[in-house]
């Protein structure tokens, strides 16, 4: 969308309350993320009153739910655009509609259409490049409103992302992160024997220095995957695995199609394949329905996994989905503690995972100086760990080798050394 809009002419302005056009992008995936839009939306009133002329728009994950397109039709008439996830190649037409008929512009799809190539794209990063291979969600975790606001599953066809990485790769780019609500059911919607792991093969043929991917459903993580991994030079030996819950009960009821033990095996086999592997998750507790003993699994399949990391939750109802009618007994006191039990155990699991690179010569893709301290550089190693360092010759956008000398939670902190 930024690329559209400097394909139009549009320069981006940081102030949003003296902008012509201000367009919030939204997501959907918990309660907090809707919240905060509200409040925006609450505090461009004002700016709105004060210069008729200026576009409000609302587009994303929201607006595709419908009781959200009801109360932004109702409460916040101010706003002047609508749309969601499906149509975003036609916003040049919604802002020559408002603009030149001042016609407020309601357009959210409840089917998916095709997916649009080669639109314009503003990069954030002249080294780092995010890359969407597919879009929509098959699953239907019981939880989650994704599959409702993004859609059945989409594959990009293979030519059009390894003809993009190519053009990265001419343009000096050094790390992708390939993107997409279930990269590990890529391919399989096209009706062609061609799934994740040939891509990954594909572009690591690209000549580009790093390849991440996210998220990976466990269910679709197969074994052509992660040998690919394993064998792929520029495939990076990390992996965010969200597992959700420890129990198998829990994750029956989340509709999750595994269990603790299968995912385990998973673990097992990518350790198997890439033994140096970094893994993360993503765990959600006091899930409806569940027990203090549920809870004490996902506690033991922490300590049983050792991730080096973990994003946690408390489960947040999402209106539309099946869990949302589940009974929760649980107070909120009793779902802060047991996430804060959670915090603490997977806490350990950051600190030890960055411990065991002590002394350790890891690459570093150096993203700039150090917010903290302008005498270091900062960047981050093969596994996805912050590496604070002080350089030697290391420029923005280098891969260094760097020697690490102090392990904390949050990051670890070295020297630059000569190859």
């Amino acid at each position: 969308m930024a690329g559209i809009f400097e394909q139009l002419g549009y320069l981006y302005n940081p102030n949003p309350n003296t902008s012509d056009v201000v367009l919030l992008n939204t997501c959907a995936i918990r309660e907090n993320a809707e919240n905060r839009i509200w409040g925006v939306l609450g505090n461009l009133k004002e700016p709105k009153r004060n210069n008729k002329e200026m576009i409000i728009g609302i587009c994303g994950c929201m607006p595709q739910e419908e009781h959200v397109v009801d109360r932004l039709l109702e409460k916040y008439r101010e706003i002047d655009l609508v749309f969601g996830t499906h149509n975003i190649y036609r916003l040049p037409e919604f802002l020559y509609e408002i603009t030149t008929k001042r016609n407020k512009v309601v357009e959210v799809l409840s089917f998916e259409g095709a997916i649009i190539e080669n639109l314009p794209k503003v990069r954030a990063n002249e080294h780092k490049a995010w890359i969407n291979i597919m879009y929509g969600c098959d699953e239907f975790c019981t939880y989650c409103i994704v599959p409702y606001t993004r859609g059945k599953e989409r594959s990009r066809h293979k030519d059009d992302i390894i003809s993009e990485v190519k053009c990265l790769v001419q343009r000096g780019y050094k790390e992708i992160t390939l993107l997409g609500q279930n990269v590990n059911a890529y391919g399989k919607d096209l009706g062609i024997d061609y799934t994740f792991g040939d891509l990954l093969r594909d572009l690591d043929a690209t000549g580009i220095a790093r390849i991440h991917f996210t998220t990976s459903h466990p269910r679709d993580l197969d074994l052509k995957t992660i040998i690919a991994m394993g064998e792929c030079k520029s495939v990076m030996p990390n992996l965010h695995l969200p597992v959700q819950s420890g129990d198998n009960e829990v994750l029956k009821r989340m509709n999750r199609k595994y269990t603790h033990e299968e995912y385990v095996e998973k673990i097992n086999l990518l350790r198997k394949y890439i033994p140096d592997i970094s893994i993360t998750t993503d765990i959600i507790v006091a899930f409806p329905g569940e027990t203090e003993e549920q809870f004490v699994h996902t506690l033991e399949l922490v300590e049983e996994v050792g991730f080096e990391g973990a994003f946690t939750f408390i489960y947040s109802p999402r209106e539309g989905t099946p869990a949302a009618t589940y009974p929760n007994p649980l107070t909120e006191e009793e779902k802060h503690e047991r996430l804060n039990r959670l915090v603490e155990k997977t806490n350990e699991g950051y600190l030890k995972g960055h411990q065991r690179f002590l002394g350790r010569v890891v690459k570093v893709l150096v993203d700039g100086p150090s917010k903290n301290n302008p005498n270091l550089m900062t960047g981050y190693s093969e596994h996805r760990k912050v590496v604070n360092f002080i350089p030697a010759n290391a420029n923005v956008g280098d891969i260094v080798n760097v020697r690490i000398t102090e392990a904390k939670t949050w990051f670890m902190n070295g020297e630059q050394i000569d190859e």
